[in-house]
């Protein structure tokens, strides 16, 4: 039985030598059936080295990473960065790629691209200079750290080595990772990676795996991390070197017809230099040096064997108990390799055979396809020859046609010159036309505002004119107890004229409203009609008097202030008021070709008839708007003018610019809707209102003397007034397209068709799942909203259409504004209508 040698003992724990039925010409017998990886997979596993654009930084961890490479190859890996800033070379300035056209970006990119390939061919020089097959491996990212732990993770990269932080923080006292990259890469990487970073080619810290032997390229010393060594340089732990057995001459790897499936030894490495030669000494072969060089790995080669693998095997030897069984592992090793030298050799010698023979048989083919290619060839050269032939007949014949040209070109160019003198001409009488017809426009301008003019004269002349003794008449010589108003343009009478009743406005010399205000007002009232409009009866120019009809309501401040303690108006009247008004400046503003904005909308210029049908008043200081007169954008007419008005109720942005819009209305509209819903004064109403619904509390702030306000068409108007008041015009809402959409559905449920509206004792009669919970009527088209309550659509509709989206019962956000028909309430109403 044969004794093992300390070092095979040894070798056999840590990592034994396994074959798998490897001989030369049937003469090497086999160790055993044992499996193991192949050696040559584990020696030629790939170490990764990340490299930078900038050559002179990256160069020594590279240098590093191709001194201690130990015959394993090199894959240069490269996170290419595009850059964010475009150069122009016409205005010597960078700007951002968004900012640049695309084809400059591209070809920008291109140019870094070219680059980035020429920097990693250096590196690849490199390698190859220093005898290191190598290859590179690169992306393209944003974000440089993670396109390495990116193409850690698709790569299965299993060894990384790169910089720890730029060479100028360098500092022989630092054990940290100063470089942002380096402290991403070592937390986010996979931990199936080893990752070693490095400084200046120094080992700064290691992250999992293996430890891979480092030692400086300049001074062939052992760089590794300081933690690894005591105060005396020794190493805790063995390193072990794998040794690939192959042949790495003349370019080709020498392997028998059987193939070698792996072959690991392991050299125990000794730091100090007298123990080194001590065991070289033991493990001296009797091989020359073309041997050696022809079967050895690099590592052997270059004979650096790594100093904490050394004091690994002289502890390994110091326990061993006889000399002669580290003896006997030597002469065991020497047989191992002198049988792997033989079948290296035969599998050089069988490879360069095949090589001959495939290169003989591609000879041979190329041969052949040349045959073919000179054949065609002579076939090509043939029809060139002909197609030569064509071509001098044809440059014959276009030679003469050439001599035909130039005369047709003489004589082209007399033409040209005759054209360009007519086409001048021409020129001269489209000047001299386009003077007349913008003369014929002045004109035409002109003669239409005459037209307008004498159109409004005789506007003027289908209203009845009174003289100055009919309106003292009827006013009993302008007796105050007829007074029923007075304002900045003078006094409100009331009289009889003419058999009917009717109310007076005098104008006083030194008002605020004088002879424009005047002519604009009857000029305005005596061409328009609307039901919520103040019917103008006539004039009296003489004392500048306009005659209107009576109104014995009086306005809606008096009414909302239950002045001569009158009744308060009840909830449905001021939600019906609200809807005509809205009614009546939808009318104003879509007039064609002028828009009108009235400009003073106020409680005091709605008046109430009879039966509280509301009428606006007092068009002195209105606007006319031409739709071609656009002095905002395209989409907003304005008015320039000096603000005027009441301050309460004038839109803030027309107060600072001095642009009147239609949307200066709408404001006036929403400050008069809060005063409708909590009867207070319009100073600060607006922050009242706010304050209450973020409180949650709108309920205190409506006026108790109109009723019982249905609060969830109470909390709908209030958030509709509020968005009309916005300080910004543009965030305020259309009346025809949004405001509208939300009245019109209350003006029904407070005035609609008696079968709609039941009385009270009717209503105590109906099942309360029949009744909407918005119009607090029975429902004719009943829909589930997303609460889970039912609601009239139309009711629904609109609270979802002014901007709520949370519900009306129950005051949480609604998951969505879907509608689905309630099919079975519908039906269940049906038939109680039926059976009533």
């Amino acid at each position: 039985m044969a004794v093992m040698s300390p070092v095979s003992a040894f070798a056999h724990q840590i990592s034994p030598i396994r074959f798998r039925d490897v001989g030369v010409s049937g003469t090497m017998p086999s160790t055993g059936e044992i499996t193991e990886e192949p050696v040559a997979q584990l020696i030629e596993e790939k170490i990764y080295v990340a490299v930078g654009k900038d050559l002179k930084e990256s160069k020594l961890t590279l240098l590093s990473a191709l001194h201690n490479s130990g015959g394993r190859r090199i894959c240069i890996l490269h996170v290419h960065q595009p850059a964010q800033l475009i150069p122009l070379s016409e205005f010597g300035t960078r700007l951002p790629a968004s900012r640049v056209t695309e084809q400059q970006v591209t070809a920008y990119q291109k140019i870094e691209r070219q680059n980035m390939h020429k920097i990693l061919d250096d590196y690849l020089v490199m390698c190859h200079q220093r005898g290191v097959q190598a290859e590179k491996l690169y992306t393209e990212m944003c974000c440089i750290e993670k396109g390495i732990v990116e193409l850690v993770s698709q790569c299965g990269i299993r060894k990384l080595i790169m910089g720890a932080a730029a060479d100028k923080h360098y500092s022989r006292k630092m054990t940290e990772l100063k470089s942002k990259k380096a402290i991403y890469v070592c937390s986010e990487a996979p931990a199936s990676c080893h990752i070693q970073f490095l400084c200046k080619g120094r080992l700064i810290h290691t992250r999992g795996g293996e430890v891979l032997p480092l030692s400086s390229p300049d001074t062939g010393e052992a760089v590794t991390s300081p933690s690894k060594f005591d105060a005396e340089g020794s190493s805790d732990e063995c390193d072990w070197t794998s040794i690939r057995s192959s042949s790495h001459g003349s370019g080709t790897s020498s392997c028998s017809s059987r193939e070698i499936v792996g072959h690991k030894a392991l050299i125990p490495i000794f730091r100090t230099k007298r123990k080194k030669e001590k065991l070289e000494k033991l493990l001296t072969l009797p091989q020359s040096n073309e041997d050696l060089h022809s079967s050895s790995p690099p590592s052997v080669l270059e004979g650096r064997m790594n100093d904490e693998l050394y004091d690994q095997l002289e502890q390994a030897m110091v326990e061993a108990s006889k000399q002669d069984a580290f003896e006997e592992s030597v002469r065991l090793g020497k047989v191992d390799r002198d049988a792997i030298e033989a079948i290296c050799k035969a599998k050089t010698s069988e490879s360069l055979y095949m090589g001959e023979s495939k290169r003989r048989k591609e000879i041979e083919e190329a041969l052949a396809k040349e045959n073919s290619e000179l054949a065609k060839i002579k076939n090509q050269r043939d029809e060139v020859m002909k197609e030569l032939q064509i071509a001098l007949e044809q440059k014959q014949f276009l030679e003469s046609q050439i001599s035909n040209s130039d005369q047709i070109v003489k004589e082209l160019e007399e033409k040209i010159i005759s054209a360009v003198e007519l086409l001048q001409n021409y020129k001269r009488e489209r000047d001299e036309l386009q003077i007349e017809h913008d003369k014929a426009l002045k004109e035409a301008e002109e003669l239409r505002k005459k037209q307008v003019e004498e159109a409004s004269m005789h506007m003027l002349r289908l209203f009845s004119e009174f003289s100055f003794s009919e309106i003292k008449e009827a006013t009993h010589n302008f007796d105050p107890s007829l007074e029923i108003g007075v304002g900045g343009y003078g006094s409100i009478y009331q009289g009889i004229l003419r058999h009917t009743q009717v109310a007076i406005k005098m104008l006083r010399p030194n008002g605020s409203q004088g002879p424009t205000e005047y002519q604009q007002e009857v000029e305005v009232l005596s061409r328009l009609r609307h039901p919520n409009l103040v019917t103008l009866i006539g004039a009296c120019p003489e004392a500048w008097a306009l005659i209107y009809e009576y109104l014995p309501n009086g306005s809606l401040e008096d009414r909302l202030h239950c002045r001569d303690n009158t009744a308060p108006l009840s909830w449905q009247t001021r939600i019906r008021i609200a809807v005509e008004l809205c009614s009546v400046l939808i009318f104003l503003h879509s007039i064609e070709p002028h828009s009108i904005v009235h400009g003073d909308l106020k409680p005091s210029n709605i008046l109430l008839d009879a039966n509280f049908v509301s009428k606006l008043s007092d068009f002195g200081i209105c606007r006319l708007i031409a739709r071609n007169e656009n002095l905002i954008s395209n989409t907003t007419l304005c008015h320039i003018t000096n603000p005027k008005g009441t301050p309460m109720y004038m839109d803030p942005e027309f107060t600072l610019t001095g642009e009147l819009t239609p949307k200066s209305d709408v404001y006036s509209f929403g400050i008069i809707l809060l005063q409708l819903l909590t009867g207070r004064p319009a100073l600060g109403i607006t922050k009242e209102v706010q304050y209450a619904l973020d409180k949650g509390n709108l309920n205190t702030l409506l006026d108790p003397s109109a009723g019982d306000w249905p609060f969830v068409q109470a909390k709908q108007l209030a958030h509709l007034a509020l968005r009309c008041c916005e300080m910004n015009r543009r965030n305020r809402p259309d009346l025809a397209s949004e405001v509208w959409r939300v009245l019109e559905p209350m003006r029904l449920s407070c005035g609609g068709s008696p079968s709609s509206r039941l009385g009270s004792e009717e209503h105590k009669q109906i099942p309360p799942y029949f009744i909407c919970p918005i119009f607090q009527e029975v429902m004719q088209d009943p829909h589930v909203a997303a609460d889970g309550f039912t609601y009239e659509a139309e009711a629904i509709r609109g609270w979802l259409d002014s901007g709520n989206d949370t519900s009306p019962m129950t005051n949480h956000k609604l998951a969505h504004c879907n509608l689905v028909p309630n099919q079975a309430i519908r039906s269940a109403i049906q038939e109680w209508l039926q059976q009533r």
